[in-house]
């Protein structure tokens, strides 16, 4: 006997499978939608080392491609020109001063400070990473993940990743840091005499091989993310990721990296993402690298945290347009806290300071003028013995520097502009002095505008709460330094040969 009851039912019951299968598949297929993100970054690559950007000897086909592909960025700067406050404002989207004790080198990274790939990951991203991420220094919680899960390679986190799932990858290396194999540059075939490097560098023979060098970890770097980009490629995943490729700061030479000089905070930036990007554009906004946490969010579908003080780069990198195109991106601030503790003992503080960088101009404020800047050097006397020159990384260029200082005239007065004492406070004129050489915060004639900069960079610490501002700076030195620092050479060479003594 038919029963329409039970025919109903069956009906009714299939209809709702067929529903929720409907559903299901959209879900599914949003998901897909949201894109992939591929950070890459350097570690000590600095502006304006790129074919991009004009370099005539450093060779970067795949930054090349990317800034011909999406869109290059000529004012990209750091929070600090120092790894790990760098990293740390990168993957919390702060300024490192907002980070305790992550604003300083070789340091503890504190629990209550959340990054963008925990919260990625909570939202369905599968995170990861290679090479170095945040760092040097620890978590307060043992094993915490803060860029997700390391992997061997990006190509190994390709095999594991999960059908469906939108990825977040942090592609690291340490390249170009110091120490370089001497001599690499030139037996890749470099040619010397066209190298152009900063002017705050006496042109002899050994800094231009030291620059060489540099410039083949760079390019080792460079082709790390190409094969990055192949595997995305071959796995029909390159045009639903956003790449973005830049370094941490500036280059591990004098007056660079650990600088407020553009030599030590503008650092080289392309994205790619054909969905969004149109190619080819080149934009001259000032952007900082805290940029990045909030535009992975928006891109993501994520609500942005409150506490994040960078904003996001969407509506640059949706604008067609090239040259400036926000009209509250013209400026942007950086600083530095303690890098190395290179004082002489017992004082274990760094060389605070903060920056304001404009078209025009560049303010520094120097909180400790009767500090060194890059370290005292007297080693012997040093607050962790033996260190020399503590915020300069050692190398033939650093050396040949400090051997040579009294060579000349020219020499004295580089040697001075990258291991002198400085004053309170610094104030260049780009239009006149693009190399940021000639201090002319002292100038009646510049009074106004330093003035005028002064109380911007001022009321923008404040506003990001800066210690250093609010009376409280002296806190940031209180927590522990758990690193070293570079010796002098006459030590050295003692430990390499008590190394080559115990192996033997």
């Amino acid at each position: 006997m038919f029963n329409g009851s039970f025919v109903f039912r069956c009906l009714s019951c299939f209809a709702l499978i067929i529903f929720l299968c409907i559903v299901s598949n959209t879900q599914a297929a949003e998901e897909q939608k949201r894109p992939n993100i591929l950070f890459a970054i350097a570690d000590d690559w600095g502006w304006p080392h790129a074919g991009s950007y004009g370099d005539p000897v450093v060779k970067t086909p795949t930054f090349d491609r990317l800034a011909r592909e999406g869109v290059l960025f000529q004012n990209a700067y750091v929070s600090s020109p120092s790894c790990t406050p760098s990293r740390g404002a990168i993957l919390t989207g702060k300024y490192h001063w907002q980070l305790e004790a992550g604003a300083n080198l070789h340091c503890i990274f504190p629990d209550q400070l959340e990054t963008y790939p925990e919260i990625l990951k909570a939202h369905g991203y599968q995170v990861g990473y290679t090479g170095k991420a945040w760092g040097p220094g620890r978590t307060e919680t043992a094993g915490r993940e803060l860029a997700g899960k390391r992997y061997k390679s990006f190509q190994d986190f390709l095999q594991h990743q999960k059908q469906g799932e939108p990825f977040c990858f942090w592609l690291g290396s340490s390249d170009p840091h110091r120490p370089y194999e001497a001599g690499t540059g030139v037996q890749s075939g470099m040619d010397l005499s066209k190298i152009k490097f900063p002017a705050c560098f006496p042109d002899a023979s050994v800094v231009r091989s030291d620059v060489a060098d540099y410039y083949f970890e760079v390019q080792r770097f460079d082709k790390l993310v190409g094969d990055a980009l192949k595997s995305l490629e071959e796995k029909g995943e390159l045009d639903n990721t956003i790449v973005f490729m830049t370094g941490d700061h500036g280059m591990p030479f004098p007056r660079g990296k650990s600088c407020l000089y553009d030599t030590g905070t503008r650092v080289p930036l392309a994205a790619r993402w054909p969905e969004k990007i149109k190619p080819g554009r080149s934009v001259t906004d000032f952007v900082s690298l805290i940029d990045l946490a909030p535009t992975y969010y928006e891109a993501a579908g994520v609500k942005i945290p409150a506490d994040v003080t960078g904003r996001s780069l969407m509506p640059v990198l949706t604008n067609a347009k090239s040259g400036r195109i926000a009209d509250n991106r013209d400026e942007v601030i950086f600083g530095k806290e303690r890098h190395v503790p290179s004082q002489e003992a017992p004082d274990m503080g760094g060389y605070p300071c903060r920056a304001i960088r404009t078209d025009d101009f560049l303010y520094i404020h120097n909180y400790r003028p009767d500090r060194w800047p890059a370290g005292t050097p007297d080693y012997q006397h040093a607050a962790i013995p033996g260190t020399w020159y503590g915020d300069c990384d050692n190398g033939p260029t650093k050396t040949y520097m400090v051997e040579n200082k009294n060579k000349d005239a020219n020499h004295r007065r580089l040697y001075d502009l990258a291991f002198g004492k400085l004053p309170a406070e610094e104030l260049y004129d780009l239009r006149n002095d693009p190399d940021q050489l000639q201090n002319v915060a002292a100038s009646p004639m510049y009074e106004k505008i330093k003035a005028k900069l002064a109380n911007e960079l001022q009321q923008q610490l404040v506003a990001t709460h800066d210690p250093r501002e609010l009376g409280q700076g002296d806190e940031l030195e209180k927590h522990p330094y758990l690193g070293g620092g570079p010796k002098h050479p006459s030590l050295e060479v003692k430990r390499k040969k008590r190394g080559k003594k115990q192996s033997n």
